[in-house]
């Protein structure tokens, strides 16, 4: 399977934040591992970017306009898209969405330059939190949305912890790279 990873940005924004988007291709080899170890499913990894051109009511991109694009790419293909605005409609408090080999979360843009603290705290876990419903989907595991809900709900209100994961894809408690929600009381 080849997970295809897609950093939506606007033109006028392109320079700025290609640091963001060289995170995102490291990310993308990361998940490749993760996937394999937590889901015992092997994928190839891709990263690009979907450069929006500025201008006019015509030119706006939005879930619909994804989920074209991704039927165009290939429905075969999963697509993973890190997107400057949030799901038309979700049930994920992540701000994220999924659907049979597509997923989008909001990748929220980092106040400051190469900050890649935030890029691992804040974006990170939505993507895992997107990739855990959708390897648990096809899988067949009963039950993976509230599974996953009642997981992310434990990260955001009763202080579980993130696992971190260094640039060789080891989890550590520091020097992290990568942060995925906890991922222990998974039975795949």
């Amino acid at each position: 399977m080849l997970l295809h990873f897609i950093f939506v940005v606007k033109e006028e924004d392109l320079d700025k934040r290609k640091w963001e988007f060289e995170y995102v291709t490291k990310m993308a080899q990361f998940y490749k591992v993760w996937i394999e170890k937590t889901f015992s499913q092997k994928v190839e990894v891709q990263a690009d970017e979907m450069i929006v051109k500025s201008g006019g009511r015509f030119r706006i991109v939005d879930t619909p306009a994804l989920l074209e694009d991704h039927a165009d790419r290939g429905r075969d293909i999963f697509h993973f898209y890190l997107t400057y605005f949030r799901p038309l409609w979700t049930d994920c408090t992540c701000e994220g969405y999924f659907a049979e080999n597509f997923g989008m979360v909001l990748w929220s843009k980092s106040p400051q330059k190469d900050d890649l603290t935030f890029l691992m705290e804040t974006n990170c876990p939505k993507v895992s939190h997107e990739l855990t419903h959708e390897f648990l989907r096809q899988t067949g595991y009963k039950n993976y949305k509230e599974l996953v809900h009642d997981i992310w709900d434990k990260h955001l209100f009763a202080s579980l912890s993130y696992e971190h994961y260094d640039a060789d894809y080891n989890q550590t408690e520091k020097d992290a790279l990568f942060a995925t929600l906890d991922t222990s009381s998974l039975r795949v």
